[in-house]
């Protein structure tokens, strides 16, 4: 990551390869204007390898912290957190994200729309899409999830921040079985839907991945001793957030068949995809139901790229 801490006065820094033009997030982190916003996070930021500001960002607390002091500065959203083990998002792919809706939906930024409405489907302990299109945009948000703990300490995050009361409602999925039925109601209308599906077929898988990702870390800060400690879960997740039967290969496919029964009652359905083999039977499975447009939009921050699928049946 570049994260370099040039005073304000010095020149434009390059614009990352990847990131949406209108991410706040394209210079990197500054970390002496995130610390002066949010102070907690001053005891996290030290010099890495490299001799710049940074964090440790295989410690859980570090990244939520940064993850607290972004949502702060640049977003306006005070006393954000998450339990112990929730999923913690990186927050400049997750405006990449609603950038990317609010271009399929054709708006720019500048003005708000609050006619706009977004449904977040799993929207996880830390609620962050709604957060960020309510912010960005302006937009109406329904944030879905199966679990209630992590719905409480969404409604937490919305207490704290009254502005979002009449923007910002979540709802119970109550049957594992669905995902749109129960949630969408009679006669209501979305412009669209987002969704971060579950990736890991099971929680062995998802711990297996979460100390493969700690020893990348640990190996690209020239840790070697990484594979005898054991991996915190801060790539986090309770449980649905990180995995579901059949990963997110069947997630996606029961998404994209429900997603039919509901094609006149939101206009552009979308969700992540982590792995690039799931891409092609989605899309495939998408126009064999009869959509009218499908779209794949690629999203690159650092060496990461994730993929959004999209699509219309209108």
């Amino acid at each position: 990551m570049n994260n370099h801490h040039e005073s304000e006065k010095s020149p434009a820094k390059p614009v990352r390869k990847g990131l949406h033009p209108k991410n706040l997030h394209n210079q990197g982190y500054d970390f002496p204007v995130l610390v002066k916003s949010h102070p907690p996070l001053a005891p996290y930021v030290k010099p890495n390898a490299y001799g710049e500001l940074s964090i440790d960002f295989a410690d859980p607390l570090a990244v939520k912290t940064l993850n607290a002091a972004l949502l702060n500065r640049y977003y306006n959203i005070v006393d954000w957190d998450i339990p112990e083990g929730a999923l913690c998002p990186p927050i400049p792919g997750r405006a990449d994200y609603i950038h990317h809706m609010a271009d399929l939906l054709e708006f720019g930024l500048g003005h708000e729309q609050p006619s706009i409405k977004l449904l977040d489907i799993g929207t996880g302990a830390n609620g962050i899409y709604p957060l960020l299109a309510c912010q960005i945009y302006g937009w109406q948000c329904v944030g879905s999830d199966i679990n209630p703990q992590s719905l409480e300490n969404v409604a937490t995050i919305i207490t704290n921040n009254p502005k979002l009361k009449d923007r910002f409602t979540l709802r119970t999925q109550h049957d594992k079985n669905h995902i749109f039925e129960g949630i969408i109601q009679d006669g209501e209308f979305f412009d669209v839907s987002v969704c971060n599906p579950p990736f890991h077929a099971s929680l062995d898988e998802a711990l297996k991945g979460s100390q493969r990702k700690f020893n990348n870390l640990a190996r690209s800060r020239g840790e070697l001793k990484a594979t005898t400690q054991s991996p915190t879960l801060n790539f986090g997740g309770m449980g649905a957030e990180l995995w579901c039967k059949g990963g997110e290969q069947l997630f996606l496919k029961k998404l994209i068949r429900e997603s039919q029964e509901y094609a006149t009652q939101c206009r552009w359905f979308s969700s992540l995809v982590s792995k690039a083999d799931n891409v092609k039977p989605a899309k495939k499975l998408i126009r064999k139901l009869g959509a009218v447009d499908v779209r794949e939009i690629e999203m690159k921050q650092g060496n990461k790229i994730t993929r959004i699928l999209a699509w219309t049946f209108m």
